[in-house]
């Protein structure tokens, strides 16, 4: 009985075991076909908006060269540049729906590329053959590098995927490791803001780290946006449960102070500083907060893991090359130019004032009453002596003032 029941248990047993060997790499390679997906969302949507950004900046650029009297908002070319960022914008915030945070935030380091390429590429600016590869051989090697680190990044980045449901970002958002992160964060938050305001630490590290800390809250906020509006696009609707619309206040409110603070540090320090810190220090607390929350990493192994790690650590040295090549702008002295031409168009013309206005100045242009000087600066007098004809005895003035005639 034995013998003839087990070939009919072993036929029972085979459907079910082919069925779960093949469910398994159906589902792996479908994450793997979301990473993807992902992926290139956010790279095109990088890409774009970079393209958007220069040609914004060429509108801009274009205006202040000519004599056009229109604002920059009624040429085409920058409202084809809004539809363009939008367009970008928009396929960033699609592509946190589909593939991991983890994997998303460091593809920014495509819009750093971009605009490198078309900094060397469309602004024409005066250079000999022999000083190109010298001058853009930094922004050659950051841009090769860049690339082999999002190529690393894409191929092993985190496999996890999860919908994005009302009950599961709730779960996340309750869980102890997530509350011990976000109390570290609230720590540090309040830390670097006390000496930031009251201490007056304006390191371009601090104000960084604030921006970093609230774009960890915002990409986490981010996903879970957008994966519950591709989910109740799928047919099951959250849009009814309160923590989207909590989640959607946390990132407008996020988005808005990280702005304020990036102002605040651009208006100290150059944008290519900015650019290189702040993507190292936004993208290591990004993918802390997607690990924490998202559980990014559960179940990968670590040759993941560190080839992962080693993708990040190229692309931030990419990132680092490219921006260090950038010039410096030249701070603007609103001082008299004394080698402008008369009729050529500067920055005069736009009726910004010539000269500064410095209070208890002696320089020139400065229109201040110079009563309180010291008698060093008063200018020297001489003594005016009448020439008197005919008397004799009477020594010669210092100085004698001759009338020109209309012959002479």
């Amino acid at each position: 009985m034995e013998g003839g029941n087990s070939p009919s248990l072993q036929l029972q047993q085979l459907p079910l075991a082919t069925a779960a060997v093949s469910m398994q790499p159906h589902t792996d390679s479908f994450s793997y076909k979301e990473n993807l997906i992902g992926a290139l969302l956010a790279i095109f949507g990088h890409l774009v908006s970079s393209i958007a950004l220069n040609l914004q900046k060429y509108s801009h650029i274009r205006l202040a060269g000519s004599k056009d009297p229109r604002a920059y908002f009624k040429t085409k070319t920058w409202w084809c540049g809004l539809f363009l960022l939008v367009l970008g914008e928009l396929g960033v915030f699609s592509s946190y729906a589909f593939a991991p945070l983890s994997l998303i935030v460091p593809l920014s380091a495509v819009s750093v590329i971009a605009s490198a390429i078309i900094g060397i590429i469309f602004i024409k600016e005066k250079w000999k053959p022999k000083e190109f590869l010298r001058r853009y051989v930094l922004s050659f090697v950051g841009c090769g590098l860049a690339i082999v680190g999002t190529y690393l990044l894409i191929t092993f980045g985190p496999n996890s995927h999860e919908k994005m449901t009302g009950e599961n970002i709730t779960r996340h958002l309750v869980s102890w490791p997530f509350l011990l992160y976000m109390l570290v964060e609230i720590i540090m938050f309040c830390l670097l803001l006390y000496f930031y305001k009251e201490r007056n630490a304006n390191y371009i590290a601090v104000i960084l780290l604030l921006v970093a800390l609230l774009g960890s809250m915002t990409v986490v906020t981010v996903k879970a946006v957008a994966g519950m509006i591709v989910v109740s696009i799928q047919g099951n609707l959250q849009l009814d449960y309160p923590i989207f619309y909590i989640m959607l206040v946390c990132m407008i409110a996020t988005a808005i102070f990280q702005a304020t603070f990036l102002a605040q540090a651009s208006q100290l320090y150059d944008s290519s500083q900015i650019a290189s810190i702040g993507y190292i220090l936004s993208t290591t607390a990004a993918i802390t907060a997607g690990a924490t929350f998202y559980l990014d990493f559960t179940g990968e192994d670590v040759l993941h893991i560190c080839m992962f790690a080693l993708g990040c650590l190229i692309a931030f040295l990419g990132v680092f090359l490219i921006t260090r090549n950038r010039k410096k702008p030249v701070a603007f002295e609103p001082y008299i130019s004394m080698d402008a031409m008369p009729g050529m168009q500067n920055m005069h013309d736009k009726g910004i004032a010539v000269q500064p206005d410095l209070k208890a100045s002696f320089s020139y242009g400065a229109l201040e009453n110079n009563d309180n000087m010291p008698e060093i600066y008063t200018p020297a007098t001489l003594p005016i002596v009448q020439e008197q004809h005919g008397s004799k005895g009477v020594t010669a003035p210092p100085y004698r003032v001759l009338e020109h005639s209309k012959k002479e």
